[in-house]
């Protein structure tokens, strides 16, 4: 590496930086993928967020809809590559998990991790522990989520899992984090 590239690596934070100083000005937290995640779904599927942003386990309860009264963990993986950070914690009703597109779990030499909502699952926490046990997955930071069971959470872009409907207000909200 030279010179020219440790500078110019020092410009290009410093231009995030103030991108990141007007994000954190709007969602009241410091610009981090989880805090930022945890903002756009509560403004797109109607989430009360706990005061506290290190309450265990649970980040807010759905404020309407069949969902109403629930609480819910949100994760926002720039990439989905089919792994979830899964608690053991009673109290939890629902991941809300936001991903990038698709990627197998893999280096991530050379690679780019844009910030995008490709698309948006829903798993009822309980049951997917239950599943998880049963197939010996170890459960905490990075558990191994099949494919089949991320297909049938998805609520957005495709309708797969009936116990959140996407509404076409909520779609048009999520339409421009899409990858590019």
């Amino acid at each position: 590496m030279s010179d020219i590239d440790v500078e110019q690596i020092a410009a290009l934070l410093d231009e995030r930086n103030g991108v990141d100083k007007k994000i954190a000005a709007i969602i009241q937290r410091p610009m981090t993928s989880g805090h930022l995640g945890e903002w756009i779904a509560a403004q797109v599927f109607g989430i009360e967020l706990e005061t506290s942003a290190v309450a265990a386990a649970v980040d807010g309860r759905f404020t309407s809809g069949p969902l109403r009264g629930r609480t819910v963990n949100v994760k926002w993986y720039l990439k989905r590559e089919g792994l979830l950070d899964v608690t053991e914690r009673t109290e939890l009703d629902y991941y809300l998990v936001l991903t990038g597109p698709a990627s197998p779990a893999a280096s991530s030499r050379g690679g780019t991790r844009p910030w995008c909502i490709e698309s948006v699952y829903l798993f009822d926490a309980k049951q997917l522990l239950a599943e998880l046990r049963e197939r010996g997955v170890r459960i905490g930071v990075a558990s191994s989520v099949r494919a089949a069971q991320w297909a049938a959470a998805e609520i957005y872009p495709r309708a797969s899992n009936p116990a959140l409907a996407v509404a076409p207000r909520q779609a048009e909200l999520l339409r421009p984090f899409a990858p590019r």
